[in-house]
């Protein structure tokens, strides 16, 4: 059962370049993971290790075949701050909420088991599945932005490294691009005074993360729960990515049945002792798009080292002290090489777009994703909003089912 914890034999690479790997994906998700808790409030430390021990759940129950990493979800954020807001309630209750969101991922996933998972690949075609993708990349370039121009020397400076080594790098050095883009950011960043030390000096050595057990109330689950129907569609389309990235169908092996009951155990796990709920991040399937190393194994180390990071207090303020600049000059290249897998997808399945169906289904797909559409939800006492990747993705669908095939 443990054998996802073992060596591949098919990975034979010293022991090192593993580690600096394990570190480059560490480093791509810690700006996303770190922030949710600093909006919501929840405990920085908690979040970073939770997020490596969801991504060992989820590895686990997933055969270890799936090379994703589990970080903060995003789409909590809001019913969270509102839980959070509510007199008599808190945090606490928030998790409660957040661990019934993941026992609904554990429903969809046995009707996923028990009615096939091709039933349910058959609502994302190339078209819609392309479109998806496309869009999981697009709607993080306004935040690879947002932090580029934060310093744009710093940004161009690692922009530029990530590109040069991945373009004209030879052997191992081709697939560390990120770890040397920020390294070349961060030395130039402390060159020219844009670095404060000063968490780093205070923050302690060793310290346990200040975990909080969750609590239940049928209100509070009312308003978060309900999320989930969303963020499951969102856990298919990242899986997608995944494979279209990995040119290998994890839907059907290890099967989306346990993509989808791992992420909800994660989510259960991390949100029981204070932890946000998990989700594949993107973030980190661009990378693997961009080093072309999409062995699992590195993503397990990453993981141990986001656990570490929860320990460490000192090392975590260390990387906290990277400049947005720097991240954001790297996540230009990492988010746009998944909009660009996205259209892979279009042109490896020779998906037609003189046809006029296919034209508005990717059309309503990319408007409703990147355009801020919001669809609010009431259903007698449960109000929640429908938004984003799950709304297009949603809007996709019911299209493709009821436009005809062009003659």
């Amino acid at each position: 059962m443990l054998t996802f914890l073992k060596n591949d034999p098919e990975f034979q690479m010293p022991a090192y370049k593993k580690i600096i790997l394990g570190v480059q994906h560490t480093f791509t998700m810690f700006g996303a993971t770190v922030l949710v808790p600093i909006l919501t409030g929840m405990n920085i430390s908690v979040a970073l290790f939770m997020a490596g021990a969801s991504t060992l759940i989820f590895h686990l129950l997933t055969k270890g075949k799936v090379p994703a990493f589990m970080g903060s979800s995003f789409a909590f954020i809001a019913p969270t701050l509102v839980v959070s807001a509510m007199p008599n309630y808190g945090l606490p209750y928030a998790q409660g909420g957040i661990f019934v969101a993941g026992i609904i991922y554990l429903i969809f996933a046995l009707l996923i088991h028990f009615f096939g998972v091709q039933k349910i690949l058959d609502f994302f075609p190339p078209v819609v599945n392309g479109s998806i993708i496309v869009i999981i990349g697009l709607m993080l370039a306004p935040t690879a932005i947002n932090m580029a121009k934060t310093n744009w020397m710093l940004a161009l400076v690692s922009f530029s490294v990530v590109a040069a080594v991945s373009v004209f790098g030879r052997g191992f050095l081709q697939i560390i691009p990120v770890i040397l883009g920020l390294l070349a950011g961060y030395f130039v960043a402390v060159l020219t005074g844009n670095v404060d030390f000063t968490r780093v000096i205070v923050a302690d050595w060793f310290g346990l993360p200040k975990f909080t057990i969750a609590k239940f109330d049928l209100t509070t689950i009312m308003i978060i729960a309900p999320v989930a129907i969303a963020t499951i569609v969102e856990h298919i389309g990242g899986i997608m990515a995944i494979s279209a990235t990995c040119n290998k169908d994890f839907a059907n092996e290890p099967g989306l049945h346990r993509t989808t009951f791992g992420d909800g155990i994660a989510i259960c796990v991390s949100s029981a002792f204070g932890g946000p709920a998990a989700t594949t991040y993107a973030e980190n399937t661009g990378v693997l798009a961009l080093t072309k190393v999409f062995n699992p194994q590195v993503m397990r180390i990453a993981a141990v080292i986001a656990i570490c990071l929860g320990v460490l207090p000192k090392l975590g303020a260390l990387i906290q002290t990277i400049p947005e600049g720097v991240v954001g000059g790297i996540s230009i290249i990492l988010f746009g090489m998944i909009a660009s897998i996205g259209t892979r997808t279009f042109v490896e399945n020779k998906v037609d777009f003189t046809k006029s169906r296919n034209l508005i289904v990717a059309a309503v797909i990319f408007v409703l994703g990147l355009g801020g559409a919001v669809v609010p939800v009431s259903i007698g006492e449960i109000n929640f909003t429908i938004q984003g990747i799950a709304l297009a993705a949603i809007a996709g669908i019911f299209l493709n089912k009821v436009l005809p095939q062009d003659r």
